[in-house]
């Protein structure tokens, strides 16, 4: 899927730490312990990315991760308060469905995912994740499924048709 670059300077990104784990690199000295930190920014206005980092210290890895997740934003296409249609994002053994819903359903949706949506500027949606329960897989598994979202307009753009012609 083509990427546009999304400048993280002009916009005021929240960022939210979704797992720290402590890592070892066993070497011949012993063991090289850091720390590795998953991180998603939003600016809850159709704005998401998602960033790891690695470092001595933990402030360090969630400040890399904050820098990685800044360079792979993408722009969200919503409906409203919700998303253009259903969709399924996948991810190595994650697997997220995401269902469009009404206005003031809410975000449903758990642990990781729900974040993703959350700081994406996703108010009303129902997401159920399948397959791994693994973070990392799940985040990115949205990131990918959000990244697919197209909306009525930007498909008939692609095509060179009208809207009535795209929705018959």
């Amino acid at each position: 899927m083509r990427r546009q670059f999304i400048d993280a300077k002009n916009l005021d990104l929240d960022e939210q730490v979704i797992d720290i784990r402590r890592v070892t690199k066993v070497v011949k000295g012993g063991r090289n312990m850091r720390f590795s930190a998953l991180v998603v920014v939003g600016d809850h206005n159709g704005h998401v990315g998602v960033g790891t980092g690695k470092a001595l210290e933990v402030p360090a890895a969630i400040q890399k991760a904050v820098q990685a997740a800044s360079g792979n934003l993408i722009k969200v296409s919503r409906v409203g308060t919700s998303i253009p249609h259903d969709i399924k994002g996948a991810f190595g053994a994650g697997k997220v469905l995401m269902m469009k819903s009404p206005e003031g359903t809410g975000v449903i949706a758990g642990g990781p995912v729900r974040s993703v949506l959350e700081l994406a500027g996703i108010k009303d949606i129902r997401a159920k994740s399948l397959g791994s329960n693994n973070p990392g897989n799940m985040v990115r598994a949205t990131i990918e499924g959000l990244n697919r979202l197209r909306t009525v307009e930007e498909v008939s753009s692609l095509r060179g048709k009208s809207k009535e012609e795209i929705l018959g």
